[in-house]
């Protein structure tokens, strides 16, 4: 018997996928759950696995690829005998197929493969699923080339998956120590791709460490074309159903003089800013439950947990926003140590699904690019999204009629104005600015 690998629905809002690598190759033996394929859907990578067992007898579509949901990738036979039939059957099908227009049918194709989610350690510490060690398809070629067994080791990846490095250290190869799982460090703040604007004034530490930027990356040449990636169409996406929310935007000045005293106090804890603004946001958010609600034919849909989604910029273009769930019960620390977690996981494309799309609330920060005030544009199926500037001196007037110089930053809140009205987003950011200007301390709390 012969059966097809299907693309797979990765995300709700995945029309297609890009063949990232396939872990086999034509001719190979395949166990049931065994990862086939590593998949590119709209914001990450992940491994697919098979539901059948036998031998890939052929690869419909090839690495660097695109291809629909529901579209064949990959045919499986179940002997060795049938697949020169198979390959005579991929070779027959070898035009690319549309997508069904039948949802049900999609969905129904989509479950010969799987996207494959993490499950419980086993006895050794290291995650497995359904009995099998959670390795990368790179850690796993290398460990059988060295012939380290994958059963006794301690996987220092993304929930304790196993990655190349960890097999090189079992091996002896690397004096470069194991790196550890996700600890309470400062983000890393990587070189802006632009140039700051001539004679700017450096931005305070509020501005500097919220948001990463990416990393710089070639230009394209002159008159060039460059087709956009997966994620970019999937942001393309976005904005253009953002387009059809009738929206409206209220700034607010907040001075941050206790923030960035309190900043200096805990950074050498491991606290980033980012963390100092999304708890902040959070602690506010729980006393205006309509700014994480968003809007249904229906009516108004609260949100049950809070979850402040960041946007990230990436270095091949787009943007992702990992999401810091029930960031108003998590600790100052532990939401440090998660979001640099995130952010690492988000540059090598290991998100998975709910940790890039449930935010209820999204903060966008240009602030470490000396960027004073601008508009974020609302994402889908949020009810607002705040834009922050950067924090500047600034000369400001006392409540004794003297002159004085305070720390200040510009924020910009755009909402659906659907179910948000303007005296909610200005009492949103008025108790915003009381908590960061006058008990910032209790962030720590």
């Amino acid at each position: 018997m012969i059966n097809e690998i299907f693309m797979p629905a990765l995300s709700s809002t995945m029309t297609e996928g890009k063949i990232v690598s396939w872990v086999k190759s034509p001719g190979d033996k395949i166990e049931k759950g065994e990862t086939v394929v590593i998949v590119e859907s709209d914001k990450a990578d992940m491994d697919v696995e098979s539901f059948y067992e036998g031998f890939l007898a052929t690869i419909v579509v090839p690495a660097g690829e695109s291809a629909a949901v529901g579209a064949a990738i990959a045919l499986v036979a179940e002997t060795e005998a049938e697949i020169e039939l198979a390959k005579q059957q991929g070779s027959a099908n070898a035009a690319p197929a549309e997508a069904t227009a039948d949802a049900p049918a999609q969905m129904a194709a989509a479950t010969a493969v799987s996207p494959a989610p993490l499950e419980a350690a086993n006895g050794n510490g290291t995650p497995s699923r359904n009995g099998r060690t959670i390795a990368s398809p790179r850690a796993r070629k290398l460990a059988k080339e060295l012939k380290i067994d994958l059963a006794g080791l301690q996987g220092s990846g993304p929930y304790g998956r196993i990655v190349a490095e960890d097999i090189e250290a079992a091996a002896g190869k690397t004096s470069a120590p194991v790196p550890p799982a996700p600890s309470a460090s400062p983000v890393p703040v990587a070189p802006a791709p632009v140039a700051p604007a001539p004679m700017a004034p450096p931005a305070p530490a509020a501005a500097k460490a919220s948001i990463v930027p990416p990393a710089p990356v070639a230009p394209a040449a002159p008159g060039q074309v460059v087709p956009l990636n997966t994620l970019q169409n999937a942001v393309v996406r976005n904005m253009m159903a953002s387009l059809q929310v009738p929206v409206f935007r209220v700034g607010y000045t907040i001075t941050t003089d206790n923030l960035d005293k309190l900043y200096k106090q805990v950074k050498s804890k491991g606290v980033t800013m980012t963390a100092l603004l999304a708890k902040a946001v959070a602690v506010t958010l729980q006393k205006h439950p309509i700014m994480t609600a968003f809007y249904t034919e229906q009516g108004i849909n609260y949100r049950s947990s809070i979850n402040v989604a960041i946007a990230v910029a990436m270095a091949d273009g787009g943007l992702i926003t990992p999401v810091l769930q029930n960031a108003d019960q998590l600790d100052l620390y532990s939401l440090s140590r998660m979001w640099k977690d995130l952010v690492d996981r988000s540059r090598s494309k290991q998100l998975q699904p709910d940790e890039y799309s449930t935010g209820g609330f999204t903060i966008s920060n240009l602030g470490m690019f000396g960027v004073d005030r601008f508009d974020a544009i609302l994402p889908p199926g949020q009810g607002a999204i705040l834009a922050v500037g950067a924090s500047r001196p600034q000369m400001v007037a006392t409540s004794d009629g003297l002159f004085g110089v305070k720390t200040q930053m510009q924020v910009n809140l755009t909402c659906d104005h659907r179910i948000i009205y303007g005296a909610h987003a200005a009492a949103f950011l008025q108790d915003l600015a009381k908590l960061i200007e006058t008990n910032p301390q209790s962030l720590t709390l």
